[in-house]
This record gives structure tokens, sequence and C-alpha cells, in this order.
């Protein structure tokens, strides 16, 4: 088990708890994707943020992040405004 926390400064904070770091980067993606297009920021502003700030950060996880839980170890990545911290879960 793992667990993911990311925070969106200035927005807010949220966690899930999963199986495995594939599918804990599914959701990563998918709900921090959902809150940049509700943003209302323009169609350019959210291709930046997903190019820039969110897909390095999925991408980190799904190598280094993976590599580290499987390590037992924690691993963090942050880009711009967004952090994302994974952990073992006993």
């Amino acid at each position: 088990m793992i667990e993911l926390s990311w925070a969106l400064v200035a927005d807010r904070v949220d966690k899930w708890t999963g199986e495995d770091v594939t599918q804990g980067a599914a959701v990563l993606e998918a709900r921090v994707g959902a809150v940049v297009d509700a943003s209302g920021m323009r169609e350019e502003a959210v291709r930046h943020w997903r190019t820039d700030f969110l897909s390095p950060v999925v991408g980190s996880l799904r190598t280094e992040g993976a590599a580290a839980l499987a390590r037992g170890e924690s691993w963090s990545k942050a880009a711009g405004p967004f952090l994302v911290c994974a952990s073992p879960v006993a």
C-alpha cells in the first residue's frame, strides 16, 4: 500500500491511498487535471500547467517514485506550485 499526498499552492491539499504507483499516478493525474481544467484559466495556461508542472511530477512518480517506494522509502517532487509526496503504508 502507498499513500500519495499533494498540494496545489493556494488551492487545496488532497491524498489517496491504494495498492500501487501505476494506479496512484493515474488518480493523481486525473484529480489534479480536473482541478486545473475547472480553474478558469485560459486553454493555453491549462496546457502550460499540465506540460510544465503536472506531467513531469507524474512521470517522476512512475519512475523515481516507484523505485523509492519499492525500496520502502518515501519520495517527493515539486514543480512550481505543485508538490507530491508518496510513502509506503504498513
